[in-house]
């Protein structure tokens, strides 16, 4: 194993750990990266790019869990165990509520999965989820309530969690993104723009590491030992990175809100678009 494998393997986890949780499109990034610049399914070779994708998620849904391990202490009953008092007194975000979002798009994942996977993971169709879910953007900011109903995450309704799930189905389409869906569709129903980033961010964790696991047993026959270094500097990359960016990303949102992001992903695409066809 290169030097050049292991910059690679920092480079994809970078990119991974930047826009996860960003309202950008991960896996639209990872595949124009791809596509576009590092080959990865040429320079892995003996490491298979599905699976070494799936070891850097991992490694961004752990920046997650450390950032938000007050509140899924608190919704799975553990506060005894870690010695914790309540982290939220009165009403709380609990776990009905994110099951209740995860629903809609966990059922339709699972039945829309292979035609997913084989039609709609190109370039093109990535280009089309990020310009439309850009504009999905757009319109969320220009309508939402002036004096949002919901300022903190703690104060959402099972309607609300709901529609926010239903809207994040729009995210099956690569490009489109699962955080810009959910929180464009969070601001839509009268969340603000902090509660709508914090639940989208709490409601990733089981449906991205359900998955993932899923995804790496299917694949666990393709991981070598020679391969775990290459693994592993991606994993902690993705880790280091994703926890950068979503603290920053949490400080950031009531300010700017979701324009300035779609504004980003137009230019990308145009970018793109002159670039690649």
């Amino acid at each position: 194993m290169d030097f050049i494998e292991l910059l690679k393997a920092i480079i994809l986890g970078l990119v991974e750990g930047l826009t996860e949780f960003a309202p950008v499109s991960s896996t639209g990034h990872m595949i124009l990266v791809d596509d576009m610049w590092l080959k990865s399914a040429e320079f892995l070779g003996k490491y298979p790019a599905n699976t070494f994708k799936i070891v850097i998620q991992l490694g961004s849904i752990l920046a997650v869990v450390i950032v938000f391990k007050d509140r899924f202490i608190e919704m799975l009953g553990l506060n005894r165990v870690f010695k914790k008092g309540q982290v939220h007194s009165g009403k709380h975000l609990k776990l009905t509520h994110v099951i209740v979002g995860l629903l809609p798009a966990g059922v339709l994942g699972v039945l829309l999965d292979d035609y997913i996977d084989d039609y709609l993971f190109t370039t093109k169709t990535v280009l089309i989820g990020l310009f439309l879910g850009a504009i999905f953007m757009i319109v969320a900011d220009l309508l939402r309530s002036k004096n949002p109903k919901v300022e903190t995450v703690d104060q959402i309704t099972y309607k609300q969690a709901l529609t926010v799930g239903l809207i994040q189905c729009l995210s099956l389409w690569p490009g489109f993104s699962r955080s810009g869906a959910t929180i464009s569709g969070g601001v839509l129903t009268g969340l603000s723009h902090r509660a709508a980033a914090d639940f989208t961010f709490i409601m990733a964790v089981p449906i991205m590491a359900g998955a993932s696991f899923l995804s790496l047993l299917s694949n666990w026959e393709y991981i070598e030992l020679s391969a775990l270094p290459f693994y592993i500097v991606g994993f902690l990359s993705a880790f280091v990175f994703a926890l950068i960016s979503i603290r920053f990303f949490l400080k950031l949102i009531d300010k700017v809100k979701l324009i300035p992001f779609a504004i980003y992903r137009i230019v990308l695409v145009i970018v793109i678009y002159f670039l690649y066809f």
